[in-house]
């Protein structure tokens, strides 16, 4: 619970109790867990649920519009659903330095600046869930310094939500195949051209291989690419983990792939 006293502790709690529109039901549990009524079961390490407790008490008093607000608690609702679900799974918050402050601020306050900032200007806003499902994450894997975390999020800001859900589908191929069936060359259709360009950036972002094929000597043909051949890169890996993308919905997946023109095998 935020020790920032009575007042501060209300003004937060209905911050993220405010972010139902945005997170559903869930929100109210997660303030109740936060601010010291979780469910018998339920708990969150005391100094990540500290940390969360102070990114809102902080933006409890601020300037924002009625969305901007239910974002912010949305992100923070969200952070607790996946770090609960981490505690369930044995994985437990990280004891080497990140939630230590130093000169009185954290790499767990600035990380939470960071994702609360991202997320309140986020039009898109079931991204929201994955910016707090990173937060999360990242409480409970020391093998990701602030520099890799930062290279995360400037990569994630450039990405279309079409793109995410792209590499959710890459991602998940073991379980749920890809179409074999070869991606289009030249697509006349606006929405079939826009996610193949989705694709072809993603290659050039250097988070899906193979990269983008280069143009053959003589103007040969160039192999038909299929979605079944495309693997993560070692970035596209980071992004897909962070952002816990294997939670991207099925449905969704399936409206991207049809964007493509390609069925869902």
């Amino acid at each position: 619970m935020s020790d920032l006293g009575e007042g501060a502790a209300s003004a937060g709690r209905l911050l993220v109790e405010a972010a139902e529109p945005v997170a559903g039901s869930m929100a109210r549990s997660a303030a109740a867990i936060l601010y010291g009524q979780a469910p018998s079961g339920i708990r969150l390490a005391s100094d990540l649920a500290a940390a969360l407790c102070r990114g809102a008490d902080d933006l409890a008093g601020a300037a924002l519009t009625a969305r901007e607000r239910m974002r912010a608690g949305a992100v923070l609702a969200f952070a607790v659903e996946l770090a609960a679900t981490r505690a369930a799974q044995g994985r437990n918050a990280r004891t080497d330095g990140f939630f230590t402050a130093d000169a009185g601020r954290s790499p767990a306050d600035a990380l939470a600046e960071a994702v609360v900032h991202a997320a309140r200007g986020e039009t898109d806003e079931w991204r929201v869930r994955h910016l707090g499902y990173l937060l999360a994450e990242v409480a409970v894997s020391p093998d990701i310094d602030a520099g890799v975390v930062d290279r995360a999020l400037r990569t994630t800001s450039g990405l279309t939500g079409r793109q995410l859900v792209l590499l959710a589908a890459v991602g998940r191929r073991e379980r749920t195949p890809l179409p074999m069936t070869p991606l289009p060359t030249d697509p006349r259709a606006w929405r079939e051209w826009g996610a193949l360009e989705d694709v072809t950036d993603l290659q050039r972002r250097g988070l899906l291989d193979p990269p983008p094929a280069a143009p053959r000597p003589g103007g040969a043909a160039l192999p038909r690419l299929r979605m079944a051949d495309l693997r993560l890169t070692r970035r596209g890996v980071l992004v897909h983990r962070l952002l816990a993308l294997d939670f991207v919905r099925e449905d969704a997946v399936t409206a991207a792939l049809g964007d493509l023109g390609l069925p869902r095998s």
